[in-house]
């Protein structure tokens, strides 16, 4: 990054989250760590702070807009204006659609879509005054290819690549990109509690073979977040090892 930037990005405890938030500081930005438990939260600032780069840390609720609203205010407020944004907090409560209770599916939906929503709204304000800005949103492969006992969810991620479509050209006048991202499986906590049996029925439909790391997603979001990639917006990257093509 030829600029020093400030970078948010939302469930930055752990996995696709940390993965993003180290990326982004190697490559120069300063680096918001949001999440609600403080305590990951400021091991994993440390960590990234022995490398080098700065890194603080907001708690954050992704299904309380209130909390949303706060954490962006103070964060602004502490370190400087929002220059990029990376909605990856997200959680699962899976089961049949037809025995979902209500709660489980507001629970999704209010942290996965309306969260990032919510997010969004809030760093655009002094994204649009300094005429520049970075937005993605990491969506998933299932968003695409649907799944079986996730309705929820896959309507939550599915909401969000629409969402970034209409942001994009809501934006683009203001020298604002929003892209997603979308992971297929990934070796993260979300994907190690399936057993032997699934993981190895997954595999043998990646043409690659494997699940993907942490990594591989956080090098698409540095790159979307970048000078390079400038010239894109409204675009859904997939980062799937050939799953869902």
């Amino acid at each position: 990054m030829t600029e020093r930037r400030t970078a948010l990005v939302t469930g930055a405890s752990r996995g696709i989250g940390l993965a993003c938030a180290h990326a982004l500081a190697q490559a120069g930005a300063r680096v918001v760590l949001a999440a609600r438990n403080r305590e990951l939260l400021e091991t994993a600032a440390a960590a990234i702070r022995s490398e080098g780069a700065e890194a603080y840390v907001v708690e954050m609720d992704m299904s309380a807009a209130d909390s949303i609203k706060a954490a962006i205010t103070q964060a602004a407020k502490e370190f400087g204006r929002i220059d990029i944004l990376v909605n990856n907090a997200a959680i699962t409560r899976d089961g049949i659609a037809m025995r979902m209770k209500q709660s489980d599916w507001d629970a999704v939906i209010d942290t996965n879509l309306s969260g990032a929503f919510f997010a969004m709204q809030h760093v655009l304000p002094a994204m649009m005054r300094e005429r520049w800005g970075r937005i993605v949103n990491i969506s998933s492969v299932v968003a695409r290819s649907g799944n079986a006992g996730q309705a929820n969810y896959v309507a939550a991620k599915a909401g969000l690549i629409g969402l970034t479509k209409s942001l994009a050209q809501e934006m683009a006048s203001r020298n604002i990109t929003v892209n997603a991202v979308a992971p297929g499986f990934i070796e993260t906590d979300m994907t190690n509690v399936l057993s032997d049996e699934l993981k190895t029925k997954i595999r043998a439909g990646i043409p690659l073979q494997r699940f993907g790391k942490p990594e591989d997603v956080a090098a698409a979001v540095e790159f979307l977040c970048s000078e390079k990639a400038a010239y894109i917006t409204g675009h859904v990257l997939d980062v799937n090892g050939g799953m869902y093509m």
